[in-house]
């Protein structure tokens, strides 16, 4: 099913505007600019046990930049674009229950990221699912020559579907 949303909405007003095509009491959204191998059974698994309004996936994305580790002006080791450790970001993949359009406007402006998901960290009805495999945006231009590199040299990890 296809649904136009308006060409002015945002996440958040987007998703309100489904609504009437969710049938169940659970749904899952991603923004579709990004590739990943989760495990969605094992994602929604986790939300049903945290019993939430949502899940969020969390990645480690990798750095842009090599990493230096120092002592004193000497370079001890040099990791060349590492996996960041440090937190989580949103991966885009989430679960909701549908109490989350409790949460959302019909008005353009509506993004899901700020007040929607901020009110539900505020209220502990956000859990994580944290994702350890593979995960990468496609924002830009380089982004997608990598990620379409990785697909014709047949390493495409997101490729789980022939597994």
């Amino acid at each position: 099913m296809l649904s136009d949303t308006g060409e002015k909405a945002m996440t958040g007003t987007r998703i309100k505007r489904i609504e009437k095509y969710i049938d169940g009491d659970e749904f899952m959204v991603t923004y579709g600019d990004g590739l990943a191998d989760v495990d969605i059974n094992k994602l929604l698994a986790l939300h049903r046990k945290q019993g939430k309004i949502g899940t969020m996936t969390g990645v480690h994305p990798l750095s842009r930049f090599g990493e230096v580790v120092e002592d004193h002006g000497i370079v001890k080791e040099f990791i060349e674009k590492p996996q960041l450790s440090e937190g989580y970001i949103n991966g885009g993949f989430f679960v909701f229950n549908r109490k989350l359009f409790d949460y959302l406007s019909e008005d353009n402006t509506c993004i899901l990221e700020k007040q929607p998901i901020e009110q539900l960290a505020k209220e502990r009805q956000l859990s994580i699912y944290p994702h350890t495999g593979f995960w990468q945006c496609m924002d830009t231009y380089r982004d997608f020559k990598y990620l379409k590199d990785m697909w014709e040299s047949g390493n495409a990890p997101w490729k789980i579907w022939e597994k």
